[in-house]
């Protein structure tokens, strides 16, 4: 049996990680087995113990969702970096532009325009170069990253470029369509205050 169990059934985002990180920076357990209610946060949660040098597993009992990590020694790359890791590994000549887009249209007046400028908008987003390190999706934004969005594949293709994407998992299971994501990483309100912080400039769509 894991040394420790997290009960974080009923817990609002960031809240199940934050318990993780807490009590791993506390007790450094060898196992620790965290129990959650949304697959959001199973995913945050399995994620984040990866980063932190576990062998993760996970398992569904009807509502519930068991994830289970043991540790395994230190990762090496995290998908979510740490300040030290962006200082290691960052060219100091390259800025970490972060785009956090809160809405799947541009502007207000017609939501057909602002739909096309969205488009646009991360159609133009490569000409930033290495200088654009990542996006982040939360509120009617996660829309751009499901299933029939019209902008999914420039979000591939940014992707594809090595611009990391985080696609707030809270958000997705507000509006039903956790299911139908098809780009980045699900994420947790912690990575995305850590990215703004991180962040030499943040660009926001209005």
């Amino acid at each position: 049996m894991p040394e420790i169990t997290l009960e974080c059934q009923g817990l609002p985002c960031p809240q199940p990680v934050l318990k993780c990180k807490n009590c791993i920076e506390s007790e450094t357990p060898a196992s620790i087995q965290v129990i959650v209610d949304n697959d959001p946060a199973r995913e945050n949660v399995s994620r984040f113990l990866g980063a932190k040098g576990y062998e993760v597993s996970s398992s569904q009992q009807g509502n519930e969702y068991t994830v289970i990590g043991v540790r395994s020694g230190e990762c090496e790359i995290c998908k979510v970096m740490t300040e030290e890791q962006i200082q290691t590994t960052a060219n100091p000549d390259t800025q970490k532009i972060c785009a956090f887009i809160t809405t799947d249209v541009v502007g207000s007046g017609d939501d057909e325009l602002g739909s096309r400028l969205m488009n646009n908008f991360l159609a133009t987003l490569p000409e930033m170069g290495n200088d654009l390190w990542r996006i982040i999706l939360v509120n009617g934004g996660v829309k751009l990253a499901v299933e029939g969005s019209e902008c999914l594949e420039k979000l591939q293709e940014l992707e594809s470029s090595g611009v990391s994407i985080l696609v707030c998992g809270t958000c997705l299971e507000f509006f039903g369509i956790t299911d139908k994501k098809r780009i980045g990483e699900t994420t947790n309100m912690l990575d995305v205050v850590t990215s703004l912080q991180l962040a030499s400039k943040v660009i926001q769509t209005a």
